[in-house]
């Protein structure tokens, strides 16, 4: 196996692109490590993109951050400005893992292995975040609900890596939350989860929303008929009670030993309403 640490985007892409054999890419490792060691995964190359320029920045811009693909979970639960705007986003960061792993553990990471119960990519979905993606032909764009296409299988092309993830700006009054249901108190992976963003005016009525599902379907799902169901009430009771059916009728669930499909259809849709409500506190106390 070999190791390179480039130091430009450029030289890591074609370090990608002209591998002869399984390459990836090294953040913070807390995926790729385990599945080299208890796996079977052994990979001809390994691109290590911590030094490339960028890769460890969370940086302001067009009002919104743009966090960098090697950024760690408890770098991002120490930026104030990002946990004011995006809190949903952060906290789902700060589930993932230990604290020792939250001192390693990227988003960027937690996205391109591609496992429905990630905790990052439903509060991303939810956030309308955008991945930035350099390539052998350049630099593209891609909404994060669309990196993932499978369990542990991503759209992204041999050469392609994920550099940053952009969040954008948003008014004062909107927020966000991310709820997941485990068995255990502390470092487990989701049975079911759910994100929900949204914008309220200044009569308190929802005008925009996205809600988001995950460990319910091959990828986290976008639902618009529950942003729907928001959108134009004050998340009254009848509003609320919309959103949970959208949420389990959307859900395409396995049945396994940690959850029955019609649990994980109820307990969606009770965390989906949860949400909605934290998120609607939130953007009531930034307005």
């Amino acid at each position: 196996m070999q190791y390179a640490a480039p130091e430009t985007t450029a030289e890591a892409t074609r370090l990608l692109a002209d591998s002869p054999g399984t390459a990836r890419v090294l953040a913070g490792g807390t995926d790729l490590l385990v599945q080299m060691k208890f796996g079977g995964l052994a990979p001809d190359l390994l691109v290590d993109i911590k030094n490339i320029k960028g890769m460890r920045d969370v940086t302001p811009e067009d009002g919104g951050f743009r966090v960098g693909a090697a950024v760690s979970g408890a770098e991002m639960g120490e930026h104030k400005a990002m946990r004011a705007l995006w809190p949903g986003v952060v906290e789902a960061v700060e589930l993932i893992g230990s604290t020792q792993v939250q001192g390693r553990a990227t988003m960027a990471g937690n996205l391109c292995n591609a496992s429905p119960a990630a905790d990052s990519v439903p509060a991303m979905v939810a956030a309308n975040a955008i991945a930035r993606i350099a390539g052998p032909d350049g630099e593209r764009d891609c909404p994060v609900q669309d990196i993932p296409t499978a369990p542990g299988k991503t759209s992204l092309q041999k050469g392609e890596f994920i550099t940053s993830i952009f969040f954008p700006a948003r008014p004062d009054n909107a927020s966000d939350a991310y709820l997941r249901f485990i068995p255990r108190t502390e470092m487990d992976i989701a049975v079911c989860s759910a994100g929900v963003s949204l914008t309220l005016d200044t009569n308190g009525t929802c005008t925009d929303a996205r809600v988001s599902l995950g460990a319910v379907a091959a990828t986290v799902l976008l639902v618009q008929d529950a942003a729907n169901a928001l959108i134009g009430s004050k998340l009254d009771d009848s509003a609320l009670e919309a959103l949970g059916a959208a949420c389990s009728a959307a859900c395409n669930p396995i049945d396994d030993k940690r959850g029955t499909i019609e649990f994980r259809r109820d307990v969606t849709a009770v965390l989906a309403k949860r949400a909605a409500k934290i998120a609607q506190s939130r953007a009531g106390e930034r307005s």
